[in-house]
């Protein structure tokens, strides 16, 4: 089933295939200059830091339902091991094995594609089974660091979550930048709160699942207007699940990672940052959340900090 006319109408409103030139792979992330970097760095007062990612656990957010994106399955290779002979120090060492996407994550470019095509025009099958990502891999963009503006709808809406069916507007969008008392500006990192990881943290992997609040498909037009560097939400699936129009699943996905270049961010844990954001009365701060460089990588797992 092809893409229906209504995509490909917002499709090009939003393209940004050779903005910052053919052999461009970071997309959006252009827009953190050294400029937004010395202005986000302004925004940290108290110095309170606010860690934004689940922890890493086998009986962590993925159910099955996306065949092969697997919990961290933790394993130690070695105990107290005296690996230089007796008396010496011993070590101890574990591996782990992981969808990369498993838990609180970004999506490279690479992680999606549309009508056989990626961001900026190049073909699908530069993704390969041995070699991965051969553009657009979550390696290529070597920093995140900007300034992060949490847009809490759920909040700006007067609720502790919002409900499974409810598709994130630019109304929305524009309601919760009331709420926060700041302006979304070029370079920024957005955070969009819909209070949906309350279940998970309550212990309901399916119900955070599914169904599931999310971005609608109308919202890559409020952030491409901006001109935000990449955007991140608490939800599994990061736009509505299921759609809002029958049979288009990963609308969004497509918009911001295939047309706009944007990278998006999953399941990353926005309570305590809430919090915070209403204690102090300020929605904007500092956010590190620099990627895992995986050669290839479609995706990575990240420990983001937001600091006040």
């Amino acid at each position: 089933m092809s893409l229906p006319a209504e995509f490909h109408e917002i499709a090009k409103r939003v393209n940004n295939w050779g903005r910052w030139g053919a052999d461009d792979e970071i997309g959006t992330l252009n827009l953190i200059t050294d400029e937004v970097v010395r202005e986000a760095a302004a925004c940290v007062c108290s110095g309170l830091r606010v860690p934004l990612a689940l922890p890493l656990r086998q009986d962590g957010v993925q159910t099955g339902v996306i065949p092969g994106r697997v919990n961290p399955l933790h394993v130690m290779v070695q105990i107290n091991q005296e690996v230089f002979g007796s008396g010496t120090v011993a070590c101890s060492d574990d591996a782990v094995t992981m969808g990369l996407q498993a838990g609180t994550h970004w999506d490279a470019l690479s992680h999606v594609s549309h009508s056989g095509r990626l961001y900026n025009g190049r073909p699908a099958d530069t993704v390969t089974p041995h070699g991965g990502a051969a553009f657009g891999g979550i390696d290529k963009p070597r920093h995140i660091v900007s300034r992060g503006v949490l847009l809490d709808v759920a909040r700006a809406l007067g609720r502790e979550r919002l409900d499974g069916g409810h598709a994130v507007t630019p109304e929305d969008l524009d309601a919760a930048e009331e709420f926060a008392g700041t302006r979304v500006r070029a370079g920024d990192i957005v955070l969009v709160r819909t209070g949906q990881i309350r279940s998970y943290l309550a212990g309901d992997r399916h119900a955070y699942g599914y169904p599931s609040p999310g971005l609608s498909v109308r919202t890559p037009e409020w952030f491409h207007a901006r001109d935000v560097a990449a955007v991140a939400n608490d939800t599994l699936t990061f736009e509505i699940f299921p759609p809002e129009i029958d049979d288009l699943w990963l609308a969004v996905h497509a918009l911001d990672l295939v047309e706009m270049g944007m990278p998006q961010g999953q399941n990353w844990n926005l309570e305590e940052l809430s919090t915070a954001c209403g204690e102090v009365g300020r929605h904007s701060f500092l956010l590190s959340a620099m990627p895992e460089p995986f050669t290839g990588g479609t995706g990575t797992p990240v420990a983001p900090v937001a600091i006040l």
